[in-house]
């Protein structure tokens, strides 16, 4: 399969609503990033299904609407006593509800487990090939929400084997267990596995950083 560089003229685009989280996947990513990331707001449908689904609907019609290779990431929380939910409508319960809510959900099942899911859809552009999909999940257990309220649903989220909320984690020990880091380390691993630039036929192997 072709490179990520040789499809795009040694750029990718970041396909999320905020542009803060490119130079974190970079700093993760660090020299197995075959290309350049450019993060770029892409309005894009809210479509309905099972994570998978949506997540490579999204990857496709953002690479449809750069008309270039795309990442896309999509996170989901999900409650094992509801069958899964929020999942990947978490973003409009948590709106809506807060982590306290969140919290509430719980209130009549004696089941509190969870587990947070982050997935990364990479397209090289072409529609003709498909959207690979990389997967990151940190199991846990919804609690009252504790700690910083500056990100999302952290507060109300405890990942097993720890004492700590998301919230109450600090930044850097957290980056080590998250749903998040671990999906990257899948791309990682992906893109690790790619034809060097500099191995290619066509010419600049200007690629690392």
């Amino acid at each position: 399969m072709p490179s990520l560089k040789s499809q795009s003229r040694d750029q990718s685009w970041w396909g999320k609503r905020t542009k803060e989280a490119a130079p974190k996947v970079i700093q993760i990513l660090g020299d197995k990033l075959p290309c350049t990331l450019v993060a770029q707001k892409i309005d894009l449908p809210e479509y309905q299904g099972e994570p998978d689904e949506i997540s490579t609907q999204k990857c496709q019609e953002a690479a449809r609407q750069v008309q270039g290779p795309v990442l896309v990431e999509d996170t989901c929380l999900c409650f094992n006593a509801l069958g899964g939910l929020p999942g990947p409508y978490i973003k409009w319960f948590l709106e809506k509800l807060k982590p306290e809510g969140l919290h509430q959900l719980l209130a009549g099942f004696e089941d509190k487990s969870a587990y947070a899911l982050c997935t990364f859809a990479l397209s090289t552009g072409d529609p003709s090939q498909p959207v690979r999909l990389f997967r990151g999940r940190t199991s846990g257990r919804i609690v009252v929400p504790r700690g910083c309220r500056d990100f999302g649903w952290d507060p109300c989220f405890q990942p097993d084997g720890y004492e700590q909320t998301y919230a109450e984690m600090p930044k850097a020990e957290k980056n080590t267990i998250s749903h998040r880091f671990r999906a990257l380390l899948e791309l990682q691993k992906y893109f690790g596995s790619l034809t060097p630039p500099g191995d290619s036929d066509d010419g600049q192997g200007s690629g690392e950083g």
